[in-house]
């Protein structure tokens, strides 16, 4: 037997194996596209649009169905219903965190919000103690991101209401606030090192929201042996580790135990009690990764949303003018916004939840995964198995949003014009998982939003009608067209 005959019959039985292993695999879980060996559905599925490949399929499929998107099956949760009994009604079992190769390739199942398990837990309820602390929905973390708005507003006034791209200075903003919180300083718009950290940031946004990231993501064996962008990725996020293993060193030598300064000085605190504890979870490498999971969501998601938020109120003047005239009634023009006046402005804050409810951030969120073996839906869904909880079709719901593909404020509205809360609102997602900076967000939104429409007014140098709001990425997070704005002072 030649050796070509040989390795075609070894090629040919492990193409065999892999069939029967994935019919058998397949039997147990809810229905779904025939996968074809190796790549599974990806030819099934548009990766510059997969919120729309999972509308398509689950036409055909019902509410629960498999994807194999390669080798590995994730079962998709599509609607209000289905996501609402997972991620709530069995929130401890699927409360894990799915795969996602790029960041195991990273952070290799540390910090906040790619870890699992005991350290997942311990993560996430020390940083939200850590946050409360330090004002997350206090009055001290309000006066910073008030100081950081009126910081943001002298920056616009540089502008000269001359054209100009909002991209960086609106991720400025955010970021500054998240500084503070993490490691107390905030910086010059102009600081070098605050520069390099804030296109880092944006690249990586813009890196992960591609279709290639999603191919490395779906066959991760192209991550160690192929060119591509997915290694400046791997670069950007090797330079924020050393750039927080640099602030985790500067902190150390300035500690004092009795007055804490911020974030890290507290994780620095809580491994010095822990020392002697071999099953800490409290390590150099978790505050690292811990830190920078609070600095990238902290800044990116927010500052993405702002940008989508200006080219929204661009593209709609009369709900600017509606916003703004709400801002006079409730704020004028002296005193700077308080989360106080929130519950005063009601077609602000409707204006605020369609903008967030329509840009659908993060078509997908991050996979979660199950914690053990579930029978769900009379599915048997084995532990470890992938979990996809699609936020479109939530955010999208025809029935609670009467036409949800168009922008409209009304939808957030009650018939007196009252603010009306919907349990269909999960731009942050929802259960165990629920973003941790959730408040956080909410309130820059808000503050910052209200502070550069009490200052200024906004026009943009293209006709309205030439103004595109479609994404120009729809993978991992939504990302907006680029655009010019004039910040016009009042």
């Amino acid at each position: 037997m030649t050796l070509g005959v040989l390795l075609g019959l070894v090629l040919s039985c492990l193409f065999l194996l892999s069939l029967w292993r994935q019919s058998s695999e397949r039997r147990k879980l809810p229905p779904g596209p025939t996968p074809l060996p190796i790549i599974g559905n990806i030819l099934q599925v548009d990766l510059k649009n997969i919120s729309k490949s999972l509308k398509n399929l689950s036409k055909v499929y019902g509410p629960v169905f498999t994807l194999y998107l390669g080798r590995k099956p994730a079962v998709v949760l599509y609607g209000y219903e289905a996501v609402k009994e997972a991620l709530i009604d069995n929130g401890e079992e699927f409360a894990g965190r799915g795969s996602i190769p790029v960041f195991d390739k990273i952070n290799k199942g540390l910090g906040i919000v790619f870890s699992n398990g005991r350290n997942w837990k311990a993560m996430r309820r020390f940083s939200l103690m850590a946050l409360r602390n330090f004002g997350m929905g206090k009055r001290s973390i309000e006066d910073r991101v008030q100081e950081e708005a009126r910081c943001l507003v002298e920056e616009l006034r540089k502008t000269n209401g001359s054209p100009c791209d909002p991209t960086f200075i609106l991720g400025c903003a955010p970021c500054n606030v998240i500084c503070s919180i993490v490691f107390q300083n905030r910086f010059d718009y102009k600081d070098k090192d605050f520069l390099n950290l804030m296109n880092n940031l944006n690249k990586n946004v813009e890196i992960l929201s591609t279709p290639w990231i999603q191919i490395c993501n779906n066959f991760p064996a192209i991550i160690d042996y192929l060119p591509g962008r997915h290694r400046e990725l791997l670069e950007n996020f090797t330079f924020l580790k050393h750039y927080f293993l640099a602030k985790m060193i500067e902190h150390q030598e300035s500690l004092d135990i009795n007055n804490p300064r911020d974030f890290i000085d507290c994780f620095l605190i809580k491994m010095e009690q822990e020392k002697n504890n071999p099953k800490t979870e409290f390590t150099c490498e978790n505050l690292i990764f811990s830190a920078g999971d609070l600095f990238a969501a902290g800044t990116e998601t927010t500052s993405t949303t702002l940008r989508y938020s200006l080219l929204f109120l661009l593209k709609y003047p009369e709900v600017t003018a509606k916003v703004q005239k709400e801002i006079d009634h409730v704020i004028g023009r002296h005193r700077s916004p308080s989360m106080q006046d929130r519950s005063h402005m009601p077609y602000t804050d409707a204006v605020l939840h369609e903008i967030q409810r329509y840009i659908d951030l993060l078509p997908t969120s991050l996979p979660h995964a199950v914690t053990c073996d579930i029978k769900f839906r009379n599915y048997l869904i084995p532990k470890g198995t992938t979990v996809i909880a699609s936020v479109t079709s939530v955010l999208h719901d025809d029935k609670e949003f009467p036409n949800p593909e168009r922008f409209d404020p009304g939808h957030f509205l009650d018939e007196n014009g009252k603010f009306k809360k919907s349990d269909y609102f999960v731009p942050f997602s929802t259960g165990k998982r629920i973003c941790v900076g959730e408040g956080l967000a909410r309130m820059e939104l808000f503050l910052f939003l209200t502070t550069i429409l009490q200052n200024f007014n906004l026009k943009s140098p293209v006709d309205l009608k030439d103004l595109d709001t479609n994404p120009v990425n729809n993978g991992f997070v939504s990302v907006p067209p680029e655009f010019q704005i004039c910040f016009t002072p009042i």
